[in-house]
């Protein structure tokens, strides 16, 4: 009998160097699109999918994120007294119960691999575990993480969120070796950290989505190095398919954006605003304008 998917680990550890001078005092996580912090994005769809216990994997810096899901009753009482009944009813979704959430210190940066390993004593040796990387946020009807979980309630094993991605971009993923194309769902006989492009088995990438069972956790209990010298969580995935347990890749409906660049982070800023009703006429014409004066400046 396969056990329902209710824990998530959240890697939040990382520096987020590459949207410096921003992150030197906020975490990265917190940066918002529009209004809401990528964080709540992610903690939005785990609850979608069922998700009732959140560990979060942080690091020396990141109080504010902690802080972002505790409950502000100064705040509440402010709004309280100015009737500004919609606001209070945004911050519900904020808060966290008493116990929900539990924080992880990684003291070393060595890799999603080991980000994962660190909250290994919350997890039971029975039970798989969701695994949500905030950087990429997905637009979907149905929440890329409710899409997957719907589907390993037929499968087991393990899962991972998959897209198709150009040829010459595969190096900057894990990338599947199919063994069998069922459409939706791909079963992998192998799993390859960011490999140079010519010698990628697919185009078939990896996106920060995992169903995965406790097994990965012995795997990763080696510490064994990949690619970067770093432990990789792709090499203890193709691991159980070194053992012949069942590795599936889902490929998910829905557009990602990778919002741990800049370039995605502008992207994923515009799709959220356009898609908002009382902001898309007043921001539509402005990049209409924009595109205007680009095209009269060249």
């Amino acid at each position: 009998m396969k056990r329902k998917v209710t824990k998530a680990v959240f890697p939040v550890a990382g520096l987020g160097t590459r949207f410096l001078p921003a992150t030197k005092s906020i975490p990265k996580e917190i940066m918002t699109l529009v209004d809401r912090p990528l964080i709540q994005y992610a903690i939005d769809e785990a609850r979608a999918a069922g998700i009732k216990e959140f560990i979060f994997v942080t690091s020396r810096g990141k109080g504010a994120l902690e802080d972002y899901f505790d409950n502000s009753p100064v705040l509440e009482q402010e709004l309280r007294k100015k009737n500004k009944d919609e606001l209070l009813e945004v911050l519900k979704d904020t808060n966290m119960d008493s116990g929900a959430i539990a924080y992880i210190r990684q003291h070393k940066a060595l890799g999603l691999g080991h980000a994962v390993w660190c909250a290994r004593r919350l997890i039971n040796n029975n039970e798989p575990f969701a695994v949500i990387l905030p950087d990429d946020v997905i637009a979907a009807e149905k929440p890329c993480l409710q899409q997957m979980v719907e589907a390993y309630e037929d499968t087991g094993g393990c899962m991972v969120a998959a897209m198709e991605v150009p040829k010459e971009k595969a190096s900057a993923y894990g990338v599947l070796d199919v063994k069998e194309d069922m459409g939706t769902m791909v079963s992998v006989q192998g799993m390859v950290e960011k490999p140079p492009a010519d010698e990628a088995p697919s185009n078939l990438a990896v996106i920060g989505r995992y169903i995965l069972t406790p097994k990965v956790l012995q795997s990763l209990n080696r510490m064994k190095s990949g690619a970067g010298g770093e432990i990789q969580l792709t090499d203890a995935i193709a691991e159980e398919i070194n053992q012949d347990r069942d590795v599936y890749g889902y490929r998910f409906r829905g557009q990602r954006f990778d919002c741990g660049s800049k370039a995605g982070f502008l992207q994923a800023t515009v799709a959220f605003g356009m898609a908002r009703p009382e902001l898309r006429d007043e921001f539509t014409s402005y990049l209409e304008d924009m595109v205007s004066l680009t095209k009269a400046a060249e």
